[in-house]
């Protein structure tokens, strides 16, 4: 009966031994611990569920391809950032805001909101959304969460959120939804293209300087896609006369200037205006131009058509509940009437991981590793 005790003993001892090293020492499986993401239905995966608003996708054939089906997520499969997380070595994709709770959030939290923009009232003609400021104070909740697993110490919170990446896709909206909808907004009257970029880029300097303020120290931001060339636009655009292409060059036109400041607010904010802080910009709008003129070499065979919509090119009303989408996804560039594929998706998020392309000053990679 004493060995046995003894035996008992031992072995729980070693069991003991065996957690305190477990929690002592944790396996860093990813490459920063975190990743906090805000957006629009770009990233957006299930923050809109619940909300009453006409940007959902929780509904097939969304997450057609998608292991958990239908979530929020608005393309067939993985967005942007599911495939960034991936990259980067998440064992599991970064959960929406809506749905995380306790020490989750330790691990980064996705707030971004389909029809959110810059702008508070940007998206309002579609419904209920969470803008970029309400995302924002989202955040500060969550780092006022954060504070109580670090047992109050601000400086250990901070050299923990200096390490994770922060990825901010904004502005889509706030023309799409915004800009050019002068029938629902007025700031086509208020503003020419370069007063609404200049003020665009003041308020997005606000909320960017608010994460700072946070602690982030390591973000991403990306310009504005070629939005007057998707399948939505195309199918608008086309029955017009069009002298000068395809795509809508008036919307174009607009982006290219706000995309132009921003990378001007990143080369600030990375010379001094946020001290320790380092901004990458991804050029989305030349990374979307370069994937539909050498489609073909990445396997898209239709690059002007959503894979799931209705009328002109697919795009006049967009995917619609239990509607049968193309059968080869992977051949399509555009899922819907405004959003890439999986496929494209995928290939967008490896070409601004390890290479500077898209990617300035340094690419992801280098931004993990600093």
């Amino acid at each position: 009966m004493g060995i046995l005790r003894f035996i008992l003993l031992v072995s729980l001892g070693l069991v003991l031994f065996s957690l305190k090293t477990t929690v002592s020492q944790p396996r860093q499986e990813s490459q920063v611990p975190c990743l906090f993401i805000f957006g629009d239905s770009l990233v957006d995966n299930g923050n809109n569920n619940r909300l009453l608003s006409l940007a959902r996708a929780n509904y097939r054939p969304y997450g057609i391809d998608f292991p958990q089906g239908a979530t929020g997520r608005f393309t067939n499969g993985r967005t942007y950032v599911d495939a960034l997380a991936q990259i980067l070595g998440f064992r599991t994709y970064i959960p929406p805001y809506s749905r995380i709770r306790g020490q989750a959030v330790l691990r980064g939290a996705n707030f971004a909101s389909g029809a959110a923009g810059i702008r508070d009232e940007t998206g309002d003609n579609l419904g209920a959304h969470t803008s970029m400021n309400q995302q924002v104070d989202q955040y500060t909740i969550s780092v006022q969460q954060m504070l109580r697993y670090f047992r109050g110490d601000t400086n250990e919170l901070q050299r923990y959120l200096s390490c994770c990446i922060f990825y901010s896709g904004m502005g889509s909206n706030d023309y799409l939804n915004n800009y050019f909808m002068p029938d629902f907004y007025s700031t086509s009257r208020d503003f020419n293209d370069k007063t609404y970029a200049d003020s665009l880029i003041k308020n997005y300097t606000q909320q960017l300087t608010r994460l700072y303020q946070f602690g982030a120290r390591k973000v991403i931001v990306t310009a504005i896609g070629q939005i007057g060339c998707i399948p939505y636009q195309l199918a608008r655009y086309n029955n017009r006369n069009n002298s000068t292409g395809r795509c809508n060059d008036k919307i174009n036109n607009a982006i290219v200037v706000f995309n132009s400041q921003l990378k001007k607010l990143v080369d600030r904010f990375n010379k001094g205006q946020l001290k320790g802080a380092k901004f990458v910009y991804l050029d989305s709008y030349k990374s979307t131009y370069d994937l539909a003129v050498n489609g073909a070499a990445y396997g898209f065979e239709v690059v002007d058509k959503g894979c799931c919509g209705v009328g002109r090119n697919n795009g006049q009303i967009t995917c619609l509940p239990f509607q049968q989408p193309c059968p080869d996804r992977t051949k399509y560039l555009f899922w819907d009437a405004f959003h890439p594929t999986e496929t494209a998706n995928i290939l967008l998020a490896k070409s601004n991981f390890n290479s500077r392309a898209y990617a300035y000053p340094i690419n992801i990679q280098e931004l993990a590793n600093l």
